[in-house]
């Protein structure tokens, strides 16, 4: 395969890690373990950025038949149009035109259907998305999985999640935290039980959790179709480290007193 292009540093500062071996697969291995092949038929990449998982995906064995990653960031879209797609047959990325306030100010909705027909998608990739969304936003694109989701498709999702119960004087309709008042989007944190009624309700079952590599950090929830059998389970204690993770640091470290 002729060798792909790096992504400009400021891209790469926009999706979080910058080191050229994030960006690369050399041991040609499946990002996603414990897959069977059949999954990577058709691979939708939500929230795709400048192509950092498209790239590892291009990459392994097996290499997904269809690719389809959107962005709301038109510049890192037109970025992969220009020197990704023309090296890999089978990937395409497209502009999600909605509204976000630092890399997408022009886009008109909060929210647009997802471009990918029903029961079409057999992996379903949100990394670093759900943790940046509003609740109303979440939910309908929780219902958007369920629609473009195969049977015996898979989701992998990565939330920041906290127990409402801690919070007493959350109403009913708030189940979501925020850490910044300048980008409220900065970090999005969700009522675990808001989560498990919501994917039920959009017809789906968490049939895996992993909780953070640190404390409180990305849990990764495994999304698949309820109507299947498939049922969820039930969320694993957070026992990680204690640690802090900064923006642009690479991998989490946990804190010298953990």
């Amino acid at each position: 395969m002729i060798p792909l292009p790096l992504p400009p540093l400021e891209f790469r500062r926009l999706v979080g890690p910058t080191a050229p071996e994030a960006f690369d697969n050399s041991d040609r291995r499946p990002i996603v373990p414990d897959l069977p092949d059949h999954v990577y038929g058709f691979v939708f990449d939500f929230g795709c950025g400048c192509g950092r998982l498209a790239r590892r995906l291009a990459q392994q064995e097996p290499r997904p038949a269809r690719y389809r990653g959107v962005d709301p960031h038109k510049g890192m879209i037109d970025w992969c149009r220009a020197n990704l797609e023309p090296s890999l047959p089978g990937f395409e990325f497209r502009h999600h035109d909605v509204f976000q306030q630092f890399m997408n100010p022009d886009g008109q909705l909060d929210s647009l259907p997802l471009p990918a027909g029903d029961y079409e998608v057999t992996l379903f990739l949100a990394w670093s998305v759900f943790t940046h969304v509003f609740e109303r936003d979440a939910a309908y694109y929780l219902a958007e999985i369920a629609r473009v989701l195969a049977p015996g498709g898979v989701a992998i999702t990565t939330w920041f999640l906290f127990d409402k119960r801690d919070f007493p004087m959350m109403q009913s309709f708030q189940n979501a935290l925020f850490i910044s008042d300048f980008d409220p989007t900065n970090a999005v944190i969700f009522d675990r039980g808001w989560l498990r009624d919501e994917t039920a309700r959009a017809g789906l079952a968490m049939t895996r959790i992993t909780p953070p590599v640190v404390r409180g950090f990305q849990w990764t929830i495994q999304l698949e179709k309820a109507a299947t059998g498939r049922q969820s389970v039930e969320f694993p204690a957070d026992t990680a480290p204690e640690g802090v993770v900064r923006a642009y640091a690479g991998e989490p470290s946990p804190s010298a007193h953990a």
